[in-house]
């Protein structure tokens, strides 16, 4: 979370005065230590609202109907609402399903297959993603070249009258790096911050530990990795990691998603064919799709692959999902479109 005086700041009307002022991020104690070098793109006031501009700003699209906020809603911890797979120019539908937006200064990988090591590149995909916002990169910077108000919007966070897409792509980063979300009651009870969880919320995180903390690790709830957790024996259209690295041992391989605030962001899975956390559970439980590249952990219990879980077993591990809902983040107006 942003510090109280910065954060202040931020919120507030804010004049270009040409001088830059630092933003310190306040890490979570329960976090682990940042991926992303802050170093090398040192987080401004200035930086992160134009990052903030550009995130909501439809002209990055070949038709300027599409913006990066289309696909990532706040109200839905920023993905898009209600669809089973993004939506992108002339309403054409992408083949998976939106991953969130927050917490992503800790990642080392981007994008359900992998396939970008570098925050600063994220956007790239989106941009020249024909299904998605089906536009050049060069084309973006002479359209913010062209814009006065973006001119002086630069010239105040990089100091430079000429925008590359060096600064285009520090400042998206510089937003999304400020979008840490870490104030969920689980988080205020780690911490020991007053939040006191229910008997029931307490034996759902015990079956959770046990039972499904060896993919959703850490307090960042992932372990970052890929796996292959049965949702599908049909890789025809879509072979997750291994596109990436050409492996067959991937085939059917897929980022394993932050847990967080996951009571906003159904559908679940890749392709968006889960509904509730109910079906999740249940998917895990006795829904699985054998297939040879299948994840050993769920290969642990005989005959058929899954999770042994009882009925009372679920019914806790929804209740404790439910406690890492970040509220305050998603109704947070520094990361909003409109203020």
């Amino acid at each position: 979370m942003l510090t109280g005086m910065l954060a202040a700041t931020m919120a507030a009307v804010f004049s270009f005065t040409g001088k830059r002022h630092p933003l310190e991020l306040n890490i979570p104690s329960n976090f682990p230590a940042p991926v992303y070098d802050l170093k090398r793109n040192p987080l401004t006031i200035e930086g992160v609202e134009l990052g903030r501009r550009l995130f909501y700003e439809p002209a990055l699209s070949r038709d300027s109907t599409i913006s990066c906020g289309s696909c990532h809603q706040q109200e839905a911890a920023f993905i898009q609402a209600g669809h089973d797979f993004s939506h992108g120019v002339d309403n054409k539908h992408g083949r998976r399903n939106t991953l969130p937006i927050f917490n992503v200064l800790f990642r080392k990988t981007f994008f359900w297959d992998g396939g970008v090591h570098n925050l600063d590149m994220v956007p790239v995909n989106p941009i020249e993603n024909p299904i998605e916002m089906d536009e050049q990169l060069d084309r973006v910077i002479y359209r913010i070249n062209s814009n006065q108000a973006y001119k002086s919007l630069f010239r105040s966070a990089f100091a430079t009258d000429t925008i590359t897409s060096i600064e285009f792509l520090q400042a998206l980063s510089q937003f999304m790096a400020a979008m840490i979300s870490a104030n969920s009651r689980y988080d205020r009870f780690v911490r020991k911050e007053g939040e006191q969880l229910t008997q029931t919320e307490l034996e759902g995180m015990a079956i959770f530990r046990e039972k499904c903390s060896s993919c959703h690790a850490t307090d960042l709830f992932t372990d970052d990795t890929f796996r292959n957790n049965g949702i599908t024996d049909d890789f025809r259209y879509d072979k997750g990691r291994e596109e990436i690295t050409l492996n067959p041992a991937d085939k059917g391989k897929f980022k394993v998603p932050s847990l967080r605030n996951i009571d906003y962001t159904a559908p679940y899975m890749h392709n968006g064919s889960l509904e509730t956390l109910e079906e999740v559970l249940e998917h895990y439980r006795s829904g699985m799709k054998d297939n040879p590249t299948l994840d050993s952990i769920f290969r642990k219990r005989a005959g058929k692959p899954g999770i042994n879980l009882s009925d009372d077993e679920v019914k806790k591990l929804v209740s404790f999902l439910k406690t890492l809902s970040d509220k305050e983040f998603i109704q947070d107006k520094r990361f909003s479109e409109h203020r």
